[in-house]
Parts: structure tokens; C-alpha cells; sequence
């Protein structure tokens, strides 16, 4: 991927915190971003693909469905913790600079993912394994909560102002190749052992071999170019919600269509088809393998085309508009059983007009706020939408199957996210090109 040098900002005001950026950094920057994003997005695929097995094992019930709930709202536990990450290191970062920020957030998501994958059973330690498997879940939440705005504005100021649609949307592009990456590691280690080695403990190798990936992330972002340097600018964490209130009201609003779509075709679906469908296990590690390579492909390609185009918000109401047309006919035909082909197909289809906008919608979030202010308002939004629509997803339309018996609970959730992410994109301020 080649990329020009970005320039100094043109305003006098800001050229302290404005630093050129060289062509080979913007790799790196993509490099960096990937591999924390990565570790994160990879983490959360393997805990749902075996959240069944650790619904058994550290949330012990009678009823295999009180298992699997407890297990999402673990899941969804790491969620509550989101918004704290974003506020403390999404400050973190325009004040002391995105290397900073994104060193920490490394270091807290491996400590999470080390809990879980670490941890005995109930059956061993009792509680303490409850106990200890949560506190992973908050560490990782912590992390992800400031991961999100600070390498988002570190692959914005690594990009000049024709390109960097296309350089942001790797944010989503890693996020799909991550899942990718997890859906590959499940499958390959339930198909190699037995489902009582996989019990016992071959569900932890994912989350090992997830590990190995930290150190380098570690040595990466140690050795990145700074593209912000903090300083007096900066006027606090409250300045942030005093100044754009009503910008993080929309952003976070405007979060809602993608981060369900995200959560519920990528991270549930897995679960969903077995459960609710009723499919063998190939169908969904497959299906979950569409979904990670759509994004993988689609997220650059439509990040190309917003670079190309004068405005952010045409692209992102013409995508949001194609997914909410497809929800309810999608899921009617998953219902059906449509077979493995179609069933594949469906998923990579949804997955793909959800990548519409990803390069365009946070390069869109991220111009509405300054420079000094951009890491914290991103993470905040990002954090916040994600944490009240995105998170407990699966733990709600888990719920809503069993409670209504119908298999179309995902549908209705996702059309209701769509038409408030809709409604709020057209109210956010756009900005494009502001550096």
C-alpha cells in the first residue's frame, strides 16, 4: 500500500500538536492499528464461538440455557467497562500522544486475555473461576474502550486528505480479517480434537496462540512515529463533553446500526445458527468465515470510494439504507434453512453492505472534533454506542428467542438499531477534510 506524506496542519494554532508523517509510517501506522484491533476483535470471536463450553465451565447451571446467558453477560460485562477505557485513555492520548495510549491499551488486553485463557474451572477453584473470568472480560474492555479513538486518529493522521477514508477503513478491515483469523483457529482445533479434549482444554489453545500476537504489537507501537503531541490545548476530559455534547449524543447514536450488525452477523451468528437453527457446527465456523472476509475486502474497497467522493454522508445513507431494506428478508430465509451454499452467502452479503460506510462513518465521527480533542471524542462515541446497543446484543436477542420462541429476534433488533443510526446520521455535523 503506498501513501503520500500527510502536511503540517495550515493553522498556526495547532502546529504543535501537527507533525508531518513519512510515507513508510503510514504502514506502520496500519501495522500497529491492526495488531492491537486485531488481538481485540480476535479475543472477542473466540470467546463467542466457545461460549457455550465456557458457559459450562465457569457459569455452572442446571439449565444450559442460564449457562449460555451468564456467559454472554460476561461477554457483555466487558462492555460496562468501555466507557471508563475511553475517558481515561482516549484522554490519555491527546495528551501525551497515540503511542502512549495504544502501548497501554496492548498491555491491559493481553493481562484480560491471559485471565481467560489461564483461569481453572469451577469445578477446580469454584467462585474464584467465576470471578477471575470476569476480571479478564473488565480488563479487555478497558483496553478496547480507548483502543478504538486512539488508533482511529492515528490512522487519520497518518493519511493525507485523499486517502485517508481508504487508511481508516482498515480499522474494520483488520476487525473482519481478526474474526477471519479466530473462525480458522476454532475450526481447525474442534476439527482436530475430541469434543472431551475440547472440553477440557482445547478451548484455550485460541486464546493462547492470541497471546503470541502481544509481544509484537508491543514492539510496533513502541516504535511508532508520533503523530500528536499533546499539550496546553488539551483543556480536559470536560471541555470534550462541555464543547461537542451533542456531537457524542449523535456519534453514539449514529454507532447503533453498525456495532449491532457487527456483534449480531459476526460474533453471534456462530452461535445463533447452531442454537436457535438448529445447523452443524461446519455451517457456522463457515458462515463466520464469510462474514470476517467480506469485511476484510469489502471495508477498503468502499474506503476507496468514499475517498473519491466530495461528501461522507451519500455513501453512508445509501448503505445504511441497502442493510435495512435486507434485514428482515435475510433472516426469513435463514429461518428457512435455506442449506450451507445460500446460508453463506446471506451472511456474506449482510456483512459486506454493513462495510459500506466504515471507512466514511469514522472519518466522518472524527472530523467533527479538533485534532486535540479527536481521540477522546472517538473512543467516547465509539465506546458508549457499542457498550449500550453492541455488547449485549447477543445476551438480549439470546433472551428475546427464548422468550418470544421466534427465531426472527435478531431481525427486529437489528431494524431498530438501523432507524435510529439513521436518524442520527442525519443530524451529525460533517467536516470532511478537517485536520
Amino acid at each position: 500500500m503506498t501513501t503520500a506524506p500527510t502536511a503540517l496542519s495550515s493553522h498556526a494554532g495547532n502546529a504543535p500538536a501537527a507533525i508531518a508523517v513519512d510515507r513508510p509510517h503510514s504502514r506502520r501506522a496500519v501495522i500497529a492499528a491492526a495488531i492491537g484491533n486485531g488481538l481485540e476483535v480476535y479475543d472477542f470471536t473466540v470467546y463467542s464461538f466457545f461460549a457455550a463450553t465456557i458457559g459450562r465451565l465457569f457459569f455452572p447451571s442446571s439449565s444450559p440455557l442460564a449457562s449460555l446467558l451468564l456467559s454472554f453477560a460476561t461477554f457483555g460485562a466487558g462492555f460496562v467497562m468501555r466507557p471508563l477505557g475511553a475517558v481515561l485513555i482516549g484522554n490519555l492520548a491527546d495528551r501525551r500522544g497515540r503511542k502512549a495510549a495504544l502501548t497501554l491499551t496492548i498491555l491491559l488486553m493481553s493481562a484480560g486475555t491471559a485471565l481467560i485463557a489461564f483461569t481453572p474451572s469451577h469445578a477446580s477453584i469454584g467462585v474464584a473461576a467465576t470471578v477471575l473470568v470476569v476480571l479478564g472480560r473488565l480488563l479487555q474492555g478497558l483496553s478496547a474502550g480507548g483502543e478504538i479513538g486512539a488508533a482511529s486518529a492515528l490512522l487519520l493522521e497518518s493519511a493525507t486528505k485523499r486517502n485517508r477514508c481508504f487508511l481508516v477503513s482498515w480499522q474494520a478491515a483488520t476487525q473482519g480479517g481478526a474474526a477471519l483469523l479466530g473462525a480458522l483457529t476454532g475450526a481447525a482445533v474442534s476439527a482436530l480434537l475430541s469434543p472431551e479434549a475440547m472440553h477440557d482444554w482445547g478451548w484455550r489453545l485460541p486464546f493462547l496462540l492470541g497471546l503470541l500476537i502481544a509481544p509484537v504489537g508491543m514492539y510496533i507501537r513502541r516504535h511508532l512515529q508520533e503523530t500528536h503531541e499533546g499539550g496546553g490545548q488539551h483543556a480536559g476530559i470536560g471541555a470534550v463533553f462541555r464543547e461537542h455534547g451533542r456531537t457524542l449524543l449523535l456519534g453514539m447514536l449514529l454507532m447503533t446500526g453498525s456495532t449491532s450488525s457487527m456483534y449480531i452477523m459476526v460474533f453471534y451468528m456462530p452461535t445463533y445458527l447452531v442454537s436457535a437453527l438448529h445447523m452443524p457446527p461446519v455451517t457456522a465456523f463457515l458462515a463466520a468465515c464469510m462474514a470476517g472476509l467480506a469485511m476484510l475486502v469489502a471495508a477498503p474497497l468502499f474506503g476507496r470510494l468514499a475517498d473519491r467522493l466530495p461528501r461522507r454522508k451519500p455513501l453512508l445513507f445509501a448503505g445504511g439504507l441497502a442493510s435495512t431494506a435486507l434485514v428482515y428478508p435475510n433472516f426469513l430465509l435463514l429461518s428457512s434453512g435455506p442449506g450451507l451454499p445460500l446460508t453463506v452467502a446471506l451472511i456474506g452479503a449482510a456483512v459486506a453492505l454493513m462495510s459500506v460506510g466504515s471507512g466514511a462513518g469514522a472519518a466522518l465521527m472524527m472530523e467533527a472534533f479538533p485534532r486535540h480533542h479527536r481521540a477522546t471524542g472517538m473512543s467516547v462515541m465509539y465506546s458508549l454506542g457499542v457498550t449500550v446497543f453492541g455488547g449485549f446484543a447477543p445476551l438480549i436477542v439470546t433472551w428475546l428467542i427464548g422468550a418470544t420462541g421466534s427465531n426472527m429476534a435478531p431481525a427486529w433488533y437489528l431494524l431498530a438499531s438501523a432507524c435510529i443510526s439513521l436518524c442520527a446520521l442525519a443530524l451529525f455535523p460533517s467536516h470532511p477534510g478537517r485536520d
